[in-house]
This record gives C-alpha cells, sequence and structure tokens, in this order.
C-alpha cells in the first residue's frame, strides 16, 4: 500500500488548448483555472451569443463535470452560424 502512494503525482493545472469543428465552424478555445470568464472573440459569450440555446450549449460540459466558475475559457471561433459555433466550442 505504501508504495501506491508513492507513484501517485500531483498534476498542476496550467492552460490547455483544443480545436473544435462543426460544419463550417472552427473554434480554437484555451482554458485555465480561473473565476469562470467565458470570452468569444474578445466579447462576453453571453453579449457575442444572441440565443439562450447557444448560451447554454457551451457551458453544458463545465454543468455536467460541476466545474462551474472554476475555469477561465478564451474562444476564437469563425465561420458558420451561430448554433454551429457553440457547437464547436
Amino acid at each position: 500500500m505504501e508504495e501506491a502512494r508513492k507513484s501517485v503525482k500531483t498534476v498542476k493545472l496550467t492552460n490547455f488548448h483544443g480545436v473544435g469543428r462543426r460544419k463550417s465552424a472552427v473554434a480554437r478555445v484555451w482554458i485555465k483555472p480561473g473565476k469562470g470568464e467565458f470570452v468569444v472573440n474578445g466579447r462576453d459569450s453571453n453579449k457575442y451569443f444572441c440565443t439562450e440555446l447557444a448560451r447554454k450549449d457551451i457551458v453544458i460540459p463545465f454543468s455536467i463535470s460541476r466545474l462551474d466558475g472554476k475555469f477561465d475559457v478564451s474562444v476564437n471561433v469563425k465561420g458558420g452560424g451561430e448554433i454551429s459555433q457553440a457547437g464547436a466550442i
């Protein structure tokens, strides 16, 4: 049992980067530990997306994993319409 405890390593959370695509929309996403800020193309996500459906679509992964408000997200997205962009994110 002592050997198992010694082999466990602590991982320091830093910035993470990913790319998402849906139809013709491409999103480049950076995630880092923070206070829950969500910025899309330099604007607050609530101001960038007009529909409630798109706003909810981008935060569902955080809600399901109970990580609401624990990460700051910065996104560059282009192409497609609003729903496709939200899906790419």
